[in-house]
């Protein structure tokens, strides 16, 4: 069983910066992919990045390239997603999961495929 707890979350200006983080623990959590997803009112749960855990690849939905990275720290079991140019359209409540799988590759297409999820942190951004 993996648990994960995101934080970072907040009120931001458009074009400004925030960093989310999510603490994952649990047996073997480094072995597991970590996906961030998010959630607009009305709107359904869209994959916003991931991280590999049999290679490391990353990947990006298209509407967050060159504006979001995702890390990892394994020593602290920490994965983080940096967001710099916000935009109000990414306001939403954004949730990290895990699929619990050792060696695997992300995606971000099924949210089903991740067994393991955080409570969600709201981000929010002004215009």
């Amino acid at each position: 069983q993996l648990r994960l707890v995101e934080s970072g979350g907040g009120l931001v200006q458009a074009g400004r910066s925030l960093r989310l983080s999510c603490a994952v623990s649990g047996p073997l959590s480094e072995h597991s992919s970590i996906a961030w997803f998010r959630q607009a009112p009305g709107k359904e749960r869209e994959g916003v990045s991931c991280i590999s855990s049999n290679d490391g690849s990353t990947y990006y939905a298209d509407s967050v390239k060159g504006r979001f990275t995702i890390s990892r720290d394994n020593a602290k079991n920490t994965v983080y997603l940096q967001m710099i140019s916000l935009k109000p359209e990414d306001t939403a409540v954004y949730y990290c999961s895990a699929d619990g799988e050792m060696f695997s590759l992300c995606q971000l297409y099924n949210p089903y495929e991740y067994a393991y999820w955080g409570q969600g942190t709201q981000v929010t951004v002004s215009s």
